[in-house]
Parts: structure tokens; C-alpha cells; sequence
């Protein structure tokens, strides 16, 4: 009980606790990222053999799932010893190379670590020890997974986006006092929910019938859902337009450099979770006007 009070007596040391827990968080999240598709493919493989649509396997798939197997070199297979996975110190140690075949390590493990632990510590200094902090460590670090493998595969699993929907369902009923909280109240949460999938589903149909091209997924209608959830249907607007606003500018960006074709899909998701993070971060200051008139 001595260190519950003094981390909900001191900000600054729920932050500095919140960061280095957020940086294991972050050892964890890459996990996420890189084996929770393959696990899906897999998943998706047995289901098209079980209907005869695909090969059927020839041999009983040895378990893999996010804490089997053990972390181990893809270039040697060689296992990771917990000394050679404490976050980021471990990828500085070894100078970003495996300890047996020298083979580099990307760093993109450390950097998610870091941003993980950083976006923790801020959460923990914004809303403080309590229910409040604890629901918007939940959602960071969500949406660092979703961020992560839409990156990589232009997925947003189910198995998160939906979680993070009824979490923040769940959340409004028993914990919400507010539209201006985290979570907010019941009917904010519902209405966020309903009106963030229908909006983007309307937009969706909307450009295909016009262009007979899918302009999005249906795990951004999910994931716009699950923000609407947490933050209340008066935040969708302002998601949306810093979404919008943000992968307009780093897509155009990518084009005028000739890094990216004209042609080449955008994954949306991740523009969605960043906006949805800076409005739950910055609060209704962030975006008074708009507050003032959804009030």
C-alpha cells in the first residue's frame, strides 16, 4: 500500500514508473507485431484446408503463439537469453547485431520500446495514478501494436480492434463520469462507437460505388469505432481531420520524394490511432473550439 500512495501521491514518479514499465511493455509489443500475423495466416491456412480450399498440412504445426516459442535469431535460430533482451540496453550492447552470428538486429525493436516507454511516461504525467491513467496506458499501448502490424502488413487484427471497442464500452459503464473523461459516459461511449464505424463504412461504400476501388479496411471502421468508444462521439470529428491531415501530408511527402508510387496503398490506421492518441493526450484543450459546440 506504502508504494500505491506514493505513486498516486507523486506524479513525476508514476510517470518515471509508468515509463520503464512501458519500455517491457514495449519488448512484449514487438512480440505482437511481428508473430500476431503469422499467427493469423496460420489460423487462416487451417480454416481454407478444414473447407478444402487449400493444401491440408502434412504435419501437426509445433505450437506458436506469443510466448512460444522462446525469441530467437532469425538468421542462426540462436535462443535470446534474457540478458540479451533488456529493452533497448541490450540492442545498444550488442550493437544492434545477435550475440552468435553477428547478424544486424533491426532497430525498430529499441525505437518501439522507447516510443512505448515515452508515450507511457506522458499518458502517466497527463491523467495521473488511477483509473483514468490505467485506461489510457491500455489504449497506447493497443494502438502501438496496431500501428506496428498495419505498418508492416496493412492489417488491423480483430483480435485487438475488437477488444479495444468493448474495453471501452465496458469502461464507459462502470467507470465513466463524463464526456470530457477517460473512459467518458455510457451514452457518449455508444453513440462514438456507432457513429465511428457507420461513418467511415458510409465513406468506404461511397468511394467504391464512385471508383470501383476499395478506398480503406474494415479494421479502420473498427479501430475509428473503438476510438469513438474511449473518447466519446464529440472527439470522432477531430480524430478524423488530424488523421486526414497527417497522412495527407506524410503521403504527398512520399510521393514528391519518390518513395512511394502513386498507386501504392497508404495504410490509414496508423494516422487513426496517432490522431485518437493526441486527442485522449492533449485533451479537450487540444481542441476547445470544436468542444465548446459539440457541448
Amino acid at each position: 500500500m506504502e508504494l500505491l500512495d506514493l505513486l498516486r501521491g507523486s506524479r513525476a514518479l508514476f510517470a518515471a514508473a509508468a515509463g520503464l514499465f512501458g519500455l517491457l511493455i514495449g519488448s512484449f509489443l514487438n512480440v505482437v507485431i511481428h508473430r500476431l500475423p503469422r499467427m493469423l495466416e496460420a489460423e487462416w491456412r487451417a480454416q481454407c484446408a478444414e473447407l478444402g480450399q487449400g493444401p491440408a498440412p502434412a504435419a501437426p504445426a509445433p505450437a506458436y503463439n506469443l510466448l512460444t516459442p522462446r525469441s530467437a535469431c532469425p538468421k542462426c535460430g540462436a535462443p535470446i537469453t534474457a540478458l540479451q533482451n533488456v529493452p533497448v540496453l541490450s540492442w545498444l550492447v550488442l550493437r544492434g547485431r545477435c550475440a552468435g552470428c553477428r547478424a544486424p538486429i533491426s532497430a525498430r525493436y529499441p525505437l518501439v520500446e522507447l516510443a512505448t516507454g515515452a508515450l507511457s511516461a506522458a499518458v502517466a504525467w497527463r491523467f495521473g495514478f488511477g483509473w483514468e491513467g490505467g485506461a489510457a496506458l491500455v489504449v497506447t499501448w493497443t494502438l502501438i501494436a496496431l500501428t506496428g502490424i498495419d505498418l508492416d502488413t496493412q492489417l488491423l487484427p480483430d483480435s485487438l480492434t475488437l477488444p479495444l471497442l468493448w474495453l471501452g464500452l465496458l469502461a464507459a459503464a462502470y467507470l465513466g463520469r463524463g464526456a470530457d473523461t477517460i473512459p467518458v459516459d455510457l451514452r457518449s461511449a455508444v453513440l462514438g462507437a456507432a457513429f465511428g464505424y457507420l461513418s467511415l463504412w458510409l465513406v468506404y461504400h461511397g468511394f467504391r460505388l464512385c471508383t470501383g476501388k476499395e478506398g480503406m479496411g474494415y479494421g479502420d471502421f473498427k479501430l475509428y469505432a473503438a476510438l469513438g468508444a474511449w473518447l466519446g462521439w464529440q472527439m470522432l470529428l477531430p480524430v478524423i481531420l488530424f488523421a486526414a491531415a497527417s497522412g495527407a501530408v506524410i503521403g504527398i511527402s512520399a510521393i514528391v520524394l519518390r518513395r512511394r508510387g502513386r498507386d501504392v496503398p497508404i495504410p490509414f490506421g496508423p494516422y487513426l490511432a496517432i490522431a485518437g492518441w493526441l486527442v485522449m493526450v492533449g485533451g479537450r484543450v487540444l481542441v476547445a473550439p470544436w468542444w465548446a459546440l459539440a457541448r
